[in-house]
């Protein structure tokens, strides 16, 4: 499934993000990549373990936890902690490849299978060109390129590049979620049908059909999460 959740910073957390990273220390991005990942990879990174870099990802997790359709969209079973990007000048590019599948919580004690990819887009796209993330699915390739403080999810299992920053500076927080449900498609049926239940109960409030199909759809994330 890919999917945009629109404003998952708003106008005051943005303009924080964007004044810690004016500040932060960038290192090369290959650091986080894995071996094939490494050879088509020329970004900067945020350096971690920095003052910067833990109140960055504060600030997107809380984001993350207000949003009202990250929970329905992504059923987190663990969010590994965002990391930051910069495309620009001559580390601007990324080219084809696919994420590893699964990662470690920061102090390698704990592994995380990497069921959905993020970016939170930090740049506004007129300020600069290119950039944009193409990501292959059954429909060809969707190029994306979204509104500052907007987010994409999309499966862990594609395949992806950002294209070369030809102009400007493009900022991005990114980072994995294993999810309590792993298939992509039952958790897309799961959020089509709590999507419908919203704006049915908008609709009618809690009539008897509606609790009873409610039921349904808790009845089936019992049946397929792992918890």
């Amino acid at each position: 499934m890919l999917l945009k959740i629109d404003k998952v910073l708003d106008a005051a957390g943005l303009a924080r993000a964007r004044e810690l990273l004016a500040a932060a220390p960038w290192v090369d991005g290959r650091t986080t990549a894995g071996s094939q990942a490494a050879l088509v990879k020329n970004n900067q990174q945020l350096q971690p373990g920095t003052e910067p870099h833990r109140e960055l990802q504060a600030l997107v997790l809380q984001a993350l936890e207000k949003h009202p359709l990250f929970f329905s969209a992504t059923l987190p079973k663990r969010v590994l902690p965002p990391l930051f990007n910069r495309y620009a000048g001559a580390t601007n590019t990324y080219g084809d490849h696919v994420d590893q599948a699964v990662r470690y919580l920061p102090g390698g004690t704990q592994r995380v299978r990497t069921d959905i990819s993020c970016t939170l887009f930090l740049s506004d796209p007129a300020d600069y060109d290119g950039g944009e993330l193409v990501i292959a699915d059954t429909y060809g390739e969707q190029r994306v390129k979204f509104a500052a403080g907007d987010l994409v999810l999309y499966p862990g299992t594609s395949v992806h590049r950002v294209e070369p920053v030809t102009r400007g500076a493009r900022l991005a927080s990114f980072f994995w979620i294993e999810s309590m449900v792993r298939s992509d498609e039952q958790r897309r049926l799961l959020y089509d049908m709590d999507m419908s239940l919203m704006r049915l109960r908008a609709e009618h409030g809690e009539a008897e059909a509606l609790v009873q199909l409610t039921g349904t759809y808790h009845n089936l994330l019992r049946m397929w999460a792992d918890t």
